[in-house]
């Protein structure tokens, strides 16, 4: 039980304290398949809110939920040259469909006459059979723009893997589009790249530093990839979503093309965008703190949790009863406020085999906002207990105030847990002009040796020759309200074929 599990401090092992928090909330486990991991219901409850908040906002833009198949035909992927060289390794493959008894009885064996034809690819992502499937939809003008999403589950073979971060099966989300020309398909892919970010911002508290990958860092087979990135508070950057411009290279791939309205036969211009289980993990690792989880309230599945306290069993009934009509009455507070809520997002902990101080420690660590405690004591003088998870601050408050109390602390938890990642992330990042000032912040954070993009810096022994981040950085000048991306890309003076001068950047210290 998550009751007994002790959480490493983060001062000393912010990778185990990751882990331990996992556990102690009870979020996920690893699977008996090596590299997959199991999802516990707690956890699934928080993708099931994800899911829920960003279906919503897929709908309003436009799109609609289809569903495309697990296997891919080998073929399909040698279509796109740096499609497949960006997968190829990390594919998993279908060679054989059919089992049969071992003859020496050591249980089943593959058919070695069930071969297939066509080996199939476990989907490591979609854009070859969706994009197939678009060939035989779209003929016509009439017929774009396509705006489809599809939840699913994909597989890449990952060798190093991490609960939620990396592991060989995942969930997510893909969004797959088709238009007519490139100035919309460059207007969806910035559209979902805003809609990923606000939803960061506003539901998960996470503050973005969002920009355009390079092209070592974008999405094999784009055109373009916009990202988002938040900091962690091991000070490395983590992407938590990507919206890409395809192009016309999957077009031409897999003959997509349409007759426009003038009757000229065009390939399309696609997108593709999505994120996935790895959010949860973001979740973690930007609000944990040493005693557990932390969830904003948007973000919570469970956002109040009633603990009843007693002692015999006369307490047991006049305490149960009283929480139960306070469940009604806060929960009509939610029909007025920007929080996803369903039946259970109000808890009461009835369990009677467990102590007052273990549900406390418990909820501590699975992260619910509020924590409300009920006594005998509390009914005679017509009053709650309201106990913060952010700041472990308690207050009493009489019963006909708590609704508006409930409703101050939620809302002030999701922006100070926004304000503080904020903080965070402006004091432990940095603007640098030029190389110079690069290496001497380097110096300064006592780093010897980091990776930047594709390139290992050592800065002891000064054996940098080139240096890129993994993104140019987006910035909004005052004046014209347009994105503006400033050059990260750099190379030592004494480098041969420099390209431009680095004018400003944003450094994470990782």
């Amino acid at each position: 039980m998550s009751e007994h599990i002790s959480i490493t401090k983060r001062s000393e092992n912010y990778p185990q304290w990751y882990l331990d928090i996992i556990e102690a909330a009870d979020l996920a486990e690893h699977s008996v398949v090596k590299g997959c991991m199991v999802i516990k219901p707690y956890g699934y409850s928080i993708w099931e809110n994800i899911q829920k908040i960003l279906d919503r906002k897929f709908k309003e833009t436009g799109h609609v939920n289809a569903y495309f198949p697990l296997f891919i035909p080998k073929s399909f992927l040698s279509r796109e040259a740096e499609h497949i060289q960006g997968f190829a390794k990390e594919c998993a493959v279908v060679t054989h469909h059919r089992l049969i008894n071992d003859p020496e009885g050591k249980g089943v064996i593959v058919d070695p006459d069930a071969k297939l034809e066509e080996e199939l690819i476990v989907r490591p992502t979609s854009e070859t059979i969706i994009h197939a499937t678009y060939a035989k939809w779209i003929q016509s003008w009439r017929d774009l723009p396509i705006l489809i999403n599809q939840w699913a589950n994909v597989v890449r073979w990952e060798l190093r893997t991490r609960l939620f971060l990396r592991t060989v099966e995942f969930l997510w989300q893909e969004g797959h589009t088709a238009h007519a020309t490139e100035k919309e398909a460059e207007a969806e892919t910035l559209k979902m790249y805003e809609v990923y970010k606000n939803f960061a911002q506003d539901y998960f508290a996470l503050p973005i530093v969002g920009g355009l990958k390079t092209e070592a860092e974008k999405f094999a087979g784009a055109l373009r990839t916009y990202t988002i990135e938040a900091m962690m508070q091991d000070k490395k950057a983590l992407q938590t979503g990507t919206s890409h411009n395809l192009g016309q290279n999957f077009a031409q791939a897999f003959d997509i093309q349409f007759t426009d309205r003038d009757g000229v036969r065009k390939y399309v211009w696609q997108t593709s965008w999505g994120v996935s289980t790895r959010l949860i993990g973001a979740l973690i690792m930007a609000h944990g703190d040493d005693r557990g989880l932390i969830l904003p309230p948007k973000i919570a599945p469970i956002k109040i949790v009633i603990i009843p306290i007693w002692k015999t069993d006369e307490e047991k009934m006049a305490v149960i009863s009283y929480v139960y009509e306070l469940k009604k009455m806060v929960a009509s507070l939610f029909s007025d406020m920007s929080f996803e809520t369903s039946n259970s997002s109000i808890h009461i902990d009835e369990r009677d085999h467990l102590t007052p101080g273990s549900k406390f420690h418990e909820w501590e660590k699975k992260g619910v906002p509020v924590r409300i405690e009920v006594g005998p004591k509390d009914i005679e003088k017509d009053q709650v207990v309201l106990v913060r998870r952010d700041t472990s601050e308690k207050s009493f408050v009489p019963r006909g105030s708590a609704e508006k109390e409930i409703e101050r602390i939620l809302s002030e938890i999701q922006e100070k847990l926004f304000k503080r990642a904020l903080d965070f992330q402006r004091n432990n990042s940095h603007e640098v002009n030029n190389y110079k000032e690069f290496k001497e912040i380097l110096e300064k954070m006592a780093v010897s040796s980091m990776l930047i993009g594709a390139a290992r810096i050592n800065v002891k022994r000064k054996s940098a020759k080139k240096l890129w981040l993994p993104f140019v950085v987006f910035r909004l000048t005052r004046k014209r309200k347009k994105a503006v991306v400033f050059s990260v890309a750099a190379r030592p003076k004494t480098a041969s074929s420099s390209p431009k001068p680095i004018r400003q950047c944003s450094l994470y210290a990782y």
